[in-house]
Formats: C-alpha cells, sequence, structure tokens
C-alpha cells in the first residue's frame, strides 16, 4: 500500500512542481507598461485553471503525505 501511495505523491509532486513553474509572475498590463506596479489583474482562463490547479495539487499533496505517515 505505501508503495502506491509513493507513486502517487512523486506523480502529484512533479505536477505541482510543473503547475508552479507555468504560471507568470507579473503578467497582465504592467507588464506591457515595463514595470510592476500595483494595478488590478485579474486572472482569466487558463490563468484561472492553473491557479485552483495548483491549488488542488498542493492539497492533494498534503493529504497524501499526511496518509503516508500514518499509515508508516
Amino acid at each position: 500500500m505505501t508503495k502506491y501511495l509513493n507513486i502517487v505523491q512523486i506523480i502529484i509532486s512533479i505536477l505541482l512542481i510543473a503547475a508552479v513553474l507555468l504560471q507568470q509572475r507579473g503578467a497582465g498590463s504592467s507588464a506591457i507598461m515595463g514595470g510592476a506596479g500595483a494595478s488590478y489583474y485579474s486572472r482569466r482562463g487558463f490563468e484561472k485553471f492553473l491557479l485552483y490547479a495548483t491549488i488542488v495539487l498542493a492539497a492533494l499533496f498534503v493529504i497524501a503525505a499526511i496518509v503516508n505517515i500514518a499509515i508508516s
């Protein structure tokens, strides 16, 4: 059981790393002007999906880690 849980945790961690690296820092209208101002920016489309996917993957990773500790 722990073998499969370790494999699932590795897969979740790789997906979480990819989701974090795909997010752009400083995107939006402030990047067009050449600076990272404090303007309002709302996420749309794929950025919103990527944000929610990152949150879900992080929660799954924490849950898998807790279950792995409880089983071991």
